[in-house]
């Protein structure tokens, strides 16, 4: 039996990082002096890519193949982590970090909040929260059901998948539920409003109902 927790990877880049990096780039921007952590990083292209680019940037995630995968070129920057638990692995326990970046995670998960509790209780006021997800609208919902195209899109036969699927407006609820206050907007890959996912920037506004990490 596959565990899901472990995507299972056997090269590092996916084709959703051709168009996922170049908008992560331009939402984060050039500020290099802060330290970053990539919160479900897979194999780590994403962070390897900011790290060759200048950035401070660790990266965390449960499957042990992904890590395996970041640790070769960049030793000391990927550990594994117990999604079952809210606790940082222990190799980054008592950093700090400026701005937390999760890609592609949250349609993975059965409880979104407490991923965003969790990523709020990491950052200190003022801190970046920065997510992408596939994007999901009235016209490209529209296109897709004139396109005979619903059950490849929202496919119940990838083991693993996804199951929430998100819309800007549900995505900014979800963050300003849990003490965040949106920044920044931006589609990436594809046409406007057709687009393949989304990003969403946003700060931390609160003190932590989880208690703040050291």
């Amino acid at each position: 039996m596959q565990d899901y927790q472990d995507y299972g990877w056997v090269q590092s880049q996916t084709p959703a990082h051709l168009y996922l990096l170049p908008t992560l780039l331009k939402v984060l921007g050039p500020r290099q002096d802060r330290r970053i952590l990539d919160l479900g990083c897979g194999s780590g292209f994403l962070a390897k890519k900011l790290l060759d680019l200048g950035f401070d940037v660790y990266g965390a995630d449960a499957s042990t193949t992904g890590i395996s995968l970041a640790s070769q070129t960049h030793p000391g920057r990927f550990f594994v982590i117990n999604s079952s638990i809210h606790a940082l692995p222990r190799e980054l326990q008592g950093r700090t970090f400026d701005t937390v970046i999760a890609t592609e995670v949250i349609e993975h998960l059965y409880d979104p909040a407490g991923f965003i509790r969790f990523c709020h209780a990491i950052l200190p006021l003022g801190g970046e929260l920065i997510l992408s997800t596939p994007y999901h609208g009235y016209l490209k919902n529209l296109a897709l059901a004139l396109a005979g195209a619903m059950d490849n899109h929202f496919t119940a036969l990838w083991p693993g998948g996804h199951i929430k699927f998100w819309s800007r407006k549900t995505l900014a609820a979800l963050v300003d539920a849990e003490g965040f206050t949106v920044t920044r907007f931006m589609g990436s890959g594809r046409l406007p409003f057709l687009w393949k996912s989304m990003f969403l920037a946003s700060t931390r506004n609160s003190p932590s109902t989880l208690g703040d990490h050291p």
